[in-house]
């Protein structure tokens, strides 16, 4: 758990504007136009992180590579695009223009990532987070992502509930599923992926409800609240991640639902989401390591910046796919959090 640890410590050093609690992958914004800059020296160039929009996981993330960057003499600026893709695109074409080596992006839209390549030109851009929704964009020289393999996260979860209901001889169950932004690689991989594991693992799923929670905690409470006193049967919550679950248990207990009496699961395990495993309101959750993403993106963007492939030289998970962009991508792996190994995580 080194990098958790290292994180705990960069967070007390590190300022990161618009610190706010939930949301894994997406979330509330700061005003329009904020930008962070690095301590770095800028002796070994100038790079700009172009961020989607801030809430705890990715103001972690952010955390992360400003640290990073400082440790490899890199200043780094840091810009908050609202959530906007017009924005994302100024931002890249403002860093370019002023010589920045590379731009690091979480993109606003996974489908845009071929303009947000095109702004960038010949400058070196890595995504970060959250993946093209189509991968050959990362196929040009000049492309990386460093993020968490989607296809993972949600069979964690499937796993875990598969055995659960196992356990109480159960293979028929009824689910809510609360789902992030709809269309994003990260929403449709986690849905599929705890949909084929509850198949895998020979537990039939019923939906009684899939709800858009917009991976927003107080989306999440409102759109699930009527379901929870409509008097409709199910087994278990599942949430995109832990801030839609949080939003989820909040709800049961407004409503008089002990939400420990059924699983509830989530993915990122952000520090109110591992609390919550660990209080026995949050099944499991699945740890998605944002401080990982952050130090592995700025150095892809290092690599990328004098030639190298973006995964070069790495301590992370290489890409195995056999794909002709294997090289520019650099994994972050998953991990399964609950209640028997939550203390790593707090």
């Amino acid at each position: 758990m080194k990098l958790k640890k290292m994180m705990a410590m960069l967070l007390a050093g590190a300022t990161c504007a618009g610190m706010l609690a939930g949301c894994g992958s997406s979330g509330d914004n700061n005003a329009a136009g904020s930008a962070a800059s690095g301590a770095g020296s800028g002796e070994n160039g100038t790079m700009t992180l172009i961020m989607s929009s801030r809430d705890e996981f990715l103001s972690t993330l952010e955390a992360a590579a400003l640290a990073a960057a400082e440790d490899a003499g890199v200043k780094l600026t840091s810009q908050d695009a609202q959530n906007d893709s017009a924005k994302q695109i100024q931002y890249i074409e403002t860093a370019v223009n002023g010589g920045d080596i590379a731009v690091i992006v979480n993109p606003v839209d996974s489908d845009a990532a071929q303009s947000l390549v095109d702004a960038a030109g010949e400058t070196p851009i890595v995504f970060v987070n959250r993946p093209p929704s189509d991968m050959s964009v990362l196929s040009a020289e000049n492309v990386g992502f460093c993020g968490s393999d989607e296809d993972t996260s949600g069979y964690y979860q499937g796993e875990y509930l598969a055995e659960y209901f196992k356990s109480q001889g159960k293979t028929d169950i009824k689910y809510i599923l609360l789902q992030g932004e709809l269309g994003q690689v990260s929403q449709i991989k986690r849905c599929a992926g705890v949909k084929q594991a509850l198949e895998d693992n020979g537990i039939k799923a019923e939906a009684v409800v899939e709800l858009a929670g917009k991976y927003d905690r107080a989306e999440a409470m409102n759109k699930i609240s009527p379901v929870l006193t409509s008097g409709e049967e199910f087994d278990c919550i599942i949430s995109n991640n832990d801030a839609m679950a949080l939003g989820a248990i909040e709800a049961c207990e407004a409503a008089n639902v002990d939400p420990s009496s059924f699983p509830i699961v989530g993915i990122d395990c952000t520090k109110d989401g591992a609390a919550a495993v660990k209080e026995g309101k949050l099944a499991m959750t699945v740890y998605q390591n944002p401080t990982g993403q952050g130090k592995g993106a700025v150095e892809a963007a290092l690599n990328l910046s004098n030639g190298k492939p973006a995964n070069d030289g790495t301590e992370f998970v290489t890409d195995d796919s056999g794909e002709d962009y294997s090289d520019s991508i650099v994994w972050i792996p998953f991990e399964p959090v609950t209640a028997d190994n939550v203390a790593d995580y707090l």
